[in-house]
């Protein structure tokens, strides 16, 4: 606040009282809060990747496409620019910034810090959403990855157990399985699970085992579906999120409430990809009216989903949407 600014402006300046104390090595994300929203097209922000960890985000998405052995970044085709890529974008500055945030001095020399200074445990997770085809994609973006890899910055499994670090690599859209999974001693690239296909009675002796309004939770595509690996194939050895559109299966929401056979569909799928060890993730939520979006968020958190697909960082970070979401609610009631 004002009085903040004013106290002591010059405060650790050269020449000045406590000068050389005002920074600190990891003071890059001081004060950041790490919250449960992953940042939805993450390339259109004004600083990709530093926005959302501005706001505290743990996800970021990059749109990735694999052309004359390069992975470009863009939303599709026409956006693409030559020097806009994958790692121009989000591997180099991710590797310099966790060489920022793990310094080597005569108190430190580790590489366990992640982004935020205020939980350095808390990973990163960046969705690489393959557009193009997927195990040509696969390779490029192992290969591309390996700065990171190299420096420990990684999450993996090792055959046995997970090992969290400053960055979870999760692999969506033409994400190959096959080749996610194909090593049985170390995986790096995780797999986005269709949380869809996870739904679960409450309990093993609920009366129906099929999920409510599953018309909307089939793909259109027969073939889609077939190709799919059964439910039972994704655990926390090979994936990380488990995501849908809420929109498809969730539907569209009538005078901003959830109907009951909507929570239970919600309910069901959440269930399923807790119990299998995943992070539950819908995107294509309501992004307006606002006091409809809020309220969505507050049922999604409320409910179990442990990660917010979001567009406005500053909305989400804000913890007032809390108050404007029930007032949302009542205003359609």
């Amino acid at each position: 606040d004002d009085y903040d600014d004013k106290f002591l402006p010059n405060w650790g300046a050269a020449g000045h009282f406590g000068e050389g104390l005002k920074e600190y090595p990891t003071d890059a994300t001081r004060d950041v809060i790490p919250i449960p929203c992953h940042s939805h097209n993450d390339y259109w922000r004004r600083v990709p990747l530093f926005d959302a960890i501005h706001w505290g985000c743990t996800g970021v998405e990059a749109d990735v496409w694999l052309f004359d052995d390069e992975l470009f970044v863009g939303h599709n085709v026409a956006s693409l620019t030559r020097n806009r890529t994958f790692q121009s974008l989000y591997v180099n500055p991710l590797t310099e910034f966790l060489d920022k945030m793990n310094p080597s001095t005569e108190f430190s020399n580790t590489t366990g810090h992640g982004v935020f200074d205020e939980d350095p445990q808390q990973t990163l997770v960046l969705l690489v959403d393959f557009k193009t085809p997927g195990h040509e994609t696969f390779r490029s973006v192992s290969d591309q990855l390996r700065p990171l890899r190299e420096k420990n910055y990684l999450s993996y499994w090792d055959g046995e157990t997970f090992h969290p670090r400053a960055v979870t690599i999760v692999g969506t859209g033409n994400a190959p399985f096959d080749l996610i999974t194909a090593s049985t001693t170390h995986r790096d690239i995780f797999f986005d699970a269709p949380l869809d296909r996870l739904w679960e009675p409450e309990t093993t002796s609920s009366p129906s085992s099929e999920p409510p309004l599953l018309r909307r939770s089939t793909p259109t595509n027969p073939t889609a579906l077939a190709a799919l690996p059964p439910a039972s194939a994704y655990d926390p050895t090979n994936s990380y999120y488990a995501s849908t559109s809420f929109s498809r299966t969730i539907g569209f929401i009538w005078r901003g409430r959830l109907t009951a056979a909507q929570l239970d569909l919600l309910r069901g799928q959440i269930r399923g990809a807790r119990r299998r060890g995943l992070k539950a993730r819908y995107w294509d939520t309501p992004s307006w009216p606002r006091g409809l979006r809020d309220h969505v968020w507050q049922v999604l958190l409320r409910e179990g989903a442990e990660v917010l697909n979001v567009d406005d960082l500053p909305g989400a970070a804000r913890a007032t949407w809390r108050r404007r979401a029930e007032r949302g609610r009542r205003a359609f009631s």
